[in-house]
This record gives structure tokens, C-alpha cells and sequence, in this order.
């Protein structure tokens, strides 16, 4: 693996294994800059039905993006996300048919943000749902703190 910052080779300093994953923490030989890397195997294609009807190849990029911007500035860590984007992509596998809806998707990511971090699930939902007006907020705010 090549270093990101100076493009020199890295040795790997720790390894530990997860259900879906390795996670390399590496130091490059010339820098001595650290960083990690994530390494899993990649099994099954799995294409997602938009709401249009298109198809695309899933991405984990996707779903981590909108996390990401749902989660910014929240305490909810990389692991944290790398761990539930990890989940969703296993529950969706299972799928015998190889295809899943985007609707099943935003149903999934929401079910596991609101476990992890309510306001992050609220950010995500009022983009996900299209809120439109203040009243949407508050029924799913209302959602939220029935639990």
C-alpha cells in the first residue's frame, strides 16, 4: 500500500478483523505519517431500483455520504458509521433476488441512525421524506420522542 500523503510504500502496524471487514492501521517508511485502511471482500452485485424504476449497482459510498452530511457535527464516530453501513450492506445481501428498492434502503439507514444518534436520524429523514414544511418536523419529532 502506498502512502497517501508522499506516495512511498507503508508497513502495516496493527491489524484486527470485524464480521465484514480488516482494518489496517499503516505507517508510511519515508513520512512516517499514519494512517488506516479498511479492506473487505466484496461478494455479490446488488442493484438498487429507484424510485423512477432505473437500476444501479449499490454503493456504499451513497449511503455513507448521506450519513456523513445527516451525522456532521454530531458525536457519533467513524466507527460508528463504518460499523452500521457495514449492517445495512449485510441486511441487503440477504436479498435472494440480488435487487432492493432505494425505498428500503432510506427505511434501513433511518431505523439504524435513530438508534444511534436522533438528531442525525432527523437530518436524514427531512431530506429522505422531502419535508416540505414545518409540520413535518414536528411529526417526526414526535416520532422520536414517543420512544
Amino acid at each position: 500500500m502506498r502512502c497517501p500523503f508522499c506516495k512511498k510504500d507503508t508497513k502495516v502496524l496493527e491489524s484486527r478483523e470485524s464480521e465484514n471487514s480488516l482494518r489496517r492501521r499503516r505507517e508510511c517508511e519515508k513520512c512516517a505519517k499514519r494512517f488506516t485502511t479498511y479492506e473487505r471482500v466484496e461478494t455479490t452485485n446488488l442493484l438498487v431500483i429507484k424510485r423512477g424504476g432505473e437500476r444501479e449497482q449499490f454503493s456504499r459510498d451513497k449511503i455513507r455520504s448521506g450519513v456523513l452530511r445527516s451525522c456532521q457535527k454530531r458525536e457519533v464516530s467513524h466507527d460508528q458509521i463504518e460499523r452500521m453501513i457495514d449492517e445495512i450492506e449485510e441486511d441487503l445481501k440477504k436479498s435472494r433476488s440480488g435487487e432492493v428498492t432505494s425505498t428500503r434502503i432510506g427505511e434501513i439507514v433511518m431505523r439504524k441512525l435513530k438508534r444511534i444518534d436522533k438528531v442525525a436520524y432527523i437530518r436524514f429523514a427531512s431530506v429522505y421524506l422531502d419535508f416540505k414544511d414545518p409540520e413535518d418536523f414536528e411529526a417526526a419529532m414526535k416520532e422520536v420522542m414517543k420512544k
